[in-house]
């Protein structure tokens, strides 16, 4: 399997998984934004949007609402950034949503996304929080 995000669904690759559905997985970026940041993964193969069949836009985005929902009510976020990149600028071919925990004056500005880093046992903490929150046991 070529597919990084592939190997993360199938649980080839390792990663902080937050949240598995019957069409989806949601497991934080190892480059965030800010901490608390998700990708969220179609199950199947999906390169892009405009390829996502009908029947998993609804499940996708509702699932992408919950999260940023909990961004807010488990992180303390005050809101959230939604995205997400058609083959300009999307590093992996595999559709993903990106959900990031947003706080006035946080400094995103624009398409400009600075990054950071996890410290030694940020990233299970991080996931451990939002799977509670989600109710999802995922790991």
């Amino acid at each position: 399997m070529e597919c990084l995000f592939c190997r993360i669904v199938s649980g080839d690759e390792p990663a902080e998984i937050v949240l598995r559905t019957d069409t989806a997985v949601g497991f934080l970026d190892t480059r965030p934004v800010f901490k608390g940041h998700v990708l969220l993964v179609p199950r199947d193969h999906i390169p892009t949007l405009t390829e996502l069949p009908d029947d998993q836009l609804e499940p996708l985005f509702a699932t992408a609402r919950t999260l940023a929902g909990v961004m807010r009510t488990e992180l303390g976020a005050q809101g959230s950034f939604v995205a997400m990149n058609n083959v300009v600028s999307q590093s992996v071919p595999h559709l993903h949503v990106h959900v990031v925990p947003r706080t006035k004056g946080d400094g995103l500005r624009g398409f400009f996304w600075p990054r950071t880093k996890y410290d030694e046992g940020e990233a299970e903490a991080y996931g451990r929080r939002l799977r509670e929150a989600l109710g999802t046991g995922a790991a």
